[in-house]
């Protein structure tokens, strides 16, 4: 628990550190993003940070409401889909295959009633509270249940006089809260009650995920940005770190050091593992595991180039920077675990390239080819030490290694992000709604700050409410299994089944 305490006490010391130099710069060198909404693309439309919310009466003061295109609207549903193959089947495949075999179906179930239940939830009440105006940290209640929206209602894109049919954003959405959740379950498997598990989730979707996406992705739409008073009267309405200017095209930030700081706090407060540093605790099936991950990387076209919200040239951008960036990173962590260790192995690959997917997220949409490769590069060595050095200095039995990939590559992508989106160095540059153009004078200093304190606010935000959440539960219901449940499995002892009969 000291260790816990002093990890908090260092992220926040970072969190509010950074936070700090950003709010103190003058008006005056303020990134761009920071004045206008940050967008860019070849074409003059594209997205810059990932999804945004429902077209507001603001933003839906053109003579004519626009016509959703059925381009658009057919990729975001492909997408959409593919997103929800990333939980189910691909998350749980890749996580079933690392547990030893008498906890396979414990996993398996975490991950798909966790998708269940955060997707009923996120109907109820979470898109309302993440995609509705309300102040700078939360939405509104306004479309509690969906409350009306219609086949008819639109949602803003990226793009002036562009719209989507809002039930498909509603639903593109609600998959990437679903699966965010999902990835916590990790951290500490093989030792958790199943109820245990549902009770923190519905805690933490409601007190972390919701603000954080409300704060990175919540905006009013571009069509309203005409004037620079207009602007600034709308992005006073937009989430707390979009109106600071941070870059996150799908989900750095939101979904990959959101939830491995969760999962992380609950590796220290549940504890370790039986027999942990003396029992042989290998995958059970590494080929279970490369079937997810391979799943998982086929579905992440979906989860970033969708983030484009349109089917136009920021999306293909996004998908061949997802396609390359996971490509070198695998290669990158089997070449350093080879040299390391003599010999390349299967789980290497398929960690490696769950790491690339990882930090490209953030800037799939905002950087060059050059620089997701040289991401993706990186990805893979780091990741490699967050799962090995870096967890060794932390402690923490982290099951499956969420907070080393996810954490590491989330943070690492999230920073890299506000270095490699420069135009210099190939990056798409943040685009100015007002003039219509890509802004000038891109500042790399001044976006890696802001870029440091979203990841700081992340840190702090996620592991708070964590760390709260699993006291509460661990008070009311019980955090872990008696150990003798936990030496006979999870499968048996918390669901009757067994994964495999011999």
């Amino acid at each position: 628990m000291k260790k816990l305490m002093a990890v908090l006490l260092a992220a926040a010391t970072l969190g509010f550190g950074f936070g700090a130099r950003a709010e103190d710069k003058p008006a005056d060198t303020a990134p761009a993003a920071a004045v206008v909404a940050p967008v860019t693309t070849a074409q003059g439309a594209a997205p810059a940070a990932l999804p945004m919310a429902t077209a507001t009466p603001a933003a839906a003061a053109a003579p004519a409401a626009p016509v959703p295109n059925k381009g658009d609207t057919a990729w975001l549903i492909v997408a959409t889909a593919l997103v929800i193959l990333m939980s189910i089947p691909g998350l749980a495949l890749f996580y079933g295959g690392l547990v030893r075999s008498k906890n396979m179906l414990s996993v398996l179930m975490q991950v798909f009633v966790v998708f269940s239940l955060i997707s009923v939830l996120w109907a109820l009440y979470g898109y309302s509270v993440a995609f509705t105006e309300g102040n700078a940290f939360f939405g509104s209640l306004d479309k509690i249940l969906l409350k009306g929206i219609t086949p008819d209602s639109i949602a803003a894109t990226f793009s002036k006089g562009v719209a989507l049919p809002e039930l498909i954003y509603v639903a593109f959405q609600g998959a990437f809260a679903a699966i965010t959740c999902g990835l916590i379950v990790g951290a500490f498997a093989e030792r958790v009650r199943f109820s245990a598990v549902l009770a923190f989730v519905v805690i933490w979707f409601t007190f972390s995920y919701l603000p954080m996406a409300h704060m990175v992705w919540y905006w009013a739409g571009p069509d309203g940005y005409t004037t620079a008073d207009a602007a600034d009267k709308l992005n006073a309405t937009a989430g707390w770190l979009f109106q600071k200017g941070a870059l996150d095209f799908a989900g750095g930030t939101v979904v990959h050091i959101n939830a491995a700081m969760a999962g992380l706090v609950g590796a220290y407060v549940i504890g370790k593992r039986v027999g942990f540093g003396r029992d042989s605790m290998a995958p059970h099936s590494l080929t279970m595991t490369m079937i997810g991950a391979s799943l998982l990387w086929f579905g992440w076209f979906g989860f970033n180039a969708g983030s484009a919200l349109e089917a136009n040239g920021a999306a293909a951008l996004a998908f061949v920077n997802t396609w390359l960036a996971t490509a070198a990173a695998a290669l990158s962590w089997m070449s350093a675990e080879w040299a390391l260790k003599g010999r390349p192995s299967m789980l290497g690959a398929a960690s490696g390239a769950v790491a690339g997917l990882v930090a490209i997220t953030p800037a799939c949409g905002y950087v060059g080819v050059g620089g997701a490769l040289v991401i993706g590069l990186l990805a893979g060595v780091v990741c490699l030490w967050g799962v090995n050095g870096l967890k060794k200095l932390l402690g923490a039995d982290d099951s499956l290694d969420v907070f080393g990939v996810h954490g590491v590559g989330g943070i690492l992508g999230s920073i890299l992000t506000g270095v490699f989106a420069a135009p210099a160095l190939g990056g798409t540059g943040i685009y100015d709604y007002v003039a219509n153009k890509t802004a000038e004078n891109y500042s790399i200093v001044d976006q890696v700050i802001v870029q440091a304190t979203g990841v700081g606010v992340t840190v702090v935000l996620s592991g708070t409410v964590a760390f709260i959440a699993f006291k509460l539960v661990d008070a009311v219901i019980g955090l872990r299994v008696p150990e003798d449940e936990e030496r006979q499995g999870l499968d048996i002892t918390s669901h009757g089944e067994s994964a495999y009969h011999y």
